[in-house]
């Protein structure tokens, strides 16, 4: 056990764990204090344990009696005191009682020691082999015939942080005991030893739109000085393409509102019904221009505009651009060159929710002129290929545009041509990638909503800069994942895509997977019932299942309030 300012030991038998960790620390200026459920005359009776008590007292340390762990701060010692490391070794509730009372016993305890763990504190539970429920375990029991360890923990906000083998060969003089209420030891040559800490709060949503907008805006990932994976992705890319290309990013703010129709006069393959370009308030705008770089002018991917779309304020205070304003935009970029221009920055989209659809994602577009019997196409394809494919990126030709794919996400990007320039001897080459999804492919990141993670253990990984390839260690292992159905009745007039707008929102980005499972139309009323299946999960959070089912219950209140639906 690494040294620690203040360890809590609870659940202590004979106290030979607590003695052992006195004697292992005892130049370490820990503070231990050891207590137990028993009273004293009890408590001595187990082999070993006055001297083992003898042993803490006389490192400095506190022994206390009748002390219950899932009522710690109830106990008038503890009052006012916090712990680096809250310490429970093979809990049992006690003779022969089954995987849902210790379940209860967990639970319990976890709500109980978070009221005496420091900030940054970690609670440290033993169990035997099998019993926690994780992969880690080996062989893992069912789910449903385990303690569940994990679950337990997220009731109290806790996330298991590591699970690594309880080093018992360190601990010589440590003889376990309480099986099953008796003076007999547990079974440790395959114990495992699970370690959580406090998770980060929820961020809440808020929805504009039907697009979550202020949770994605001013993150400064791609700024000068960030060490964000989306910007070491971007830094990767930029060097690669530049021993063959001398790459200008564009670093200026983009301030014009422009509709996807103008877009589609330099952007090849433009869906004019699902974007067009925002910028940001002006009071934003002033103070991100303090910044050394300026954020990009985001893109919002919705259902075709409509009138109360172009009138809100919060997402748009300026007119369109005229056409020949966009065309100059882009006109910057013309002209025969080697040199490839870019630009980057945040894009929002308007889509269902499911595993692999980004409603914001960082995006670099880079564009120049090059000779066409070069065949620039293949050649930028060709490189974008030498550098992604050691992380499973492919190129698949469709219709003279190259696509650069992966598993299980799909798409990640294009190269395509835009347009001829300069008669027919040149022509216009364009390179579009989603920096989120690399991202999530070059550090192996379990979800890509870590992305957009406030938690500091997440960026914290990538201070040194780390080169693409460095697979990330997930700082929340093991998340459960909860199911719950909602069903409702529903007007003429229900929009899918504000349903999936408002789950993100109530369920603070939690909920993974929408899946439609009935519809049925009342034959009589211009009524039709929906009925979805909501998976909610997290690596980022604790999530547990009092917590989701909290989510879900909000998701009922604001599809009531908000699209007047009447839930079932």
């Amino acid at each position: 056990m690494s040294p620690s300012r203040s360890i809590l030991l609870v659940g202590e038998g004979n106290f030979s764990f607590s003695s052992s960790v006195c004697k292992l620390d005892s130049e370490s200026g820990s503070n231990i204090t050891a207590t137990c459920l028993q009273h004293q005359e009890e408590a001595l009776r187990h082999d070993g344990a006055a001297a083992n008590i003898q042993t803490i007292e006389d490192s400095g340390g506190s022994v206390l009696f009748e002390v219950d762990c899932t009522k710690l701060g109830e106990c008038a010692f503890l009052k006012g005191h916090v712990f680096d490391r809250v310490v429970f070794n093979f809990p049992h509730c006690g003779r022969k009682s089954g995987v849902k009372k210790n379940r209860e016993l967990l639970k319990n305890f976890f709500l109980s020691c978070v009221e005496v763990l420091a900030e940054d504190g970690e609670v440290h539970v033993s169990l035997c082999n099998g019993q926690g429920g994780t992969p880690a375990d080996q062989p893992k029991r069912e789910w449903h015939n385990s303690w569940q360890v994990s679950a337990m923990a997220a009731e109290a906000h806790l996330i298991l942080s590591a699970v690594r083998h309880f080093e018992s060969d360190n601990l010589p003089s440590y003889k376990s005991t309480g099986y099953r209420s008796q003076d007999k030891g547990f079974h440790v040559g395959k114990a495992l030893l699970h370690v959580f800490s406090r998770s980060a709060p929820f961020t809440p949503v808020q929805i504009q739109g039907g697009l979550i907008i202020s949770f994605f805006l001013l993150r400064g990932f791609l700024s000068s000085d960030s060490i964000h994976p989306v910007k070491l992705v971007q830094d990767f890319l930029l060097k690669g393409l530049g021993e063959h290309w001398p790459v200008s990013m564009k670093r200026n703010p983009f301030p014009h509102l422009i509709s996807a129709k103008q877009l589609q006069t330099c952007c090849h393959d433009l869906d004019n019904l699902q974007y067009y370009w925002i910028h940001l308030l002006q009071k934003e705008l002033t103070s991100q221009a303090q910044e050394d770089d300026a954020v990009f002018s985001n893109i919002k991917a919705t259902s075709p505009p409509t009138k109360a779309d172009r009138s809100q304020e919060e997402i748009d205070q300026s007119s369109e651009v005229e056409g020949s304003e966009a065309e100059e935009a882009c006109d910057g970029y013309n002209g025969p060159s080697s040199l490839l221009f870019g630009i980057s920055g945040v894009v929002f989209r308007s889509v269902p929710i499911s595993l692999w659809a980004l409603p914001a994602f960082h995006e670099i577009l880079l564009t120049g002129v090059f000779p066409l019997e070069n065949e620039p196409v293949k050649l930028i394809g060709h490189e974008l290929e030498a550098l992604l494919s050691p992380c499973g990126v492919s190129i698949v030709t469709e219709e003279k545009t190259l696509h650069l794919v992966a598993q299980p996400m799909g798409l990640i990007g294009k190269v395509f041509a835009s347009n001829t320039a300069d008669g027919n001897n040149h022509v216009t080459v364009s390179a579009s990638l989603n920096l989120d999804l690399l991202a999530v492919l070059l550090f192996s990141l379990p979800d890509w909503r870590l992305l957009w993670s406030h938690d500091p253990r997440f960026l914290k990984q990538f201070s040194l800069r780390p080169p693409p390839g460095t697979s990330f260690q997930p700082f929340s292992l093991y998340p459960e994942s909860f199911s719950f159905d909602i069903s409702f009745w529903t007007g003429p007039a229900w929009e899918e895509k504000m349903f999936h707008a408002i789950a993100r929102e109530a369920s603070c980005g939690t909920v993974e997977q929408v899946k439609l499972i009935d519809t049925f139309s009342h034959p009589d009323l211009s009524q039709t019932s929906y009925c979805y299946r909501l998976t909610y999960h997290s690596h980022t959070h604790a999530l547990s299942h009092t917590q989701a089912l909290t989510f879900h219950k909000e998701l009922e209140v604001l599809l009531s309030s908000r699209m007047q639906v009447t839930v079932r």
